[in-house]
């Protein structure tokens, strides 16, 4: 099943935040995801399994050296390119 995915992922107190973006967006790469990162949140599509292996790595490596927050839209009725 194909999926759309609206994730939000912050650091807090004052850690690195675009260091960590960039940490989880290369998880998405890794997996071979489509995405568009934009200044709220990341919109991923792919299949359902993939995306949300993806989603628990990207998390794990993003996370290793902050705390942070991450939330997560999944949707199978949102268009997928």
């Amino acid at each position: 099943m194909g999926v759309s995915v609206q994730v939000s992922f912050y650091t807090l107190g004052g850690a690195d935040l675009s260091g960590a973006i960039g940490k989880f967006v290369a998880v998405l790469d890794q997996h071979g995801l489509a995405y568009e990162v934009g200044s709220m949140s990341t919109v991923i599509w792919g299949n359902v399994e993939t995306v949300f292996t993806a989603l628990r790595d990207a998390y794990e490596q993003a996370s290793e050296a902050n705390a942070t927050v991450m939330t997560v839209t999944v949707s199978n009725a949102c268009p997928v390119p």
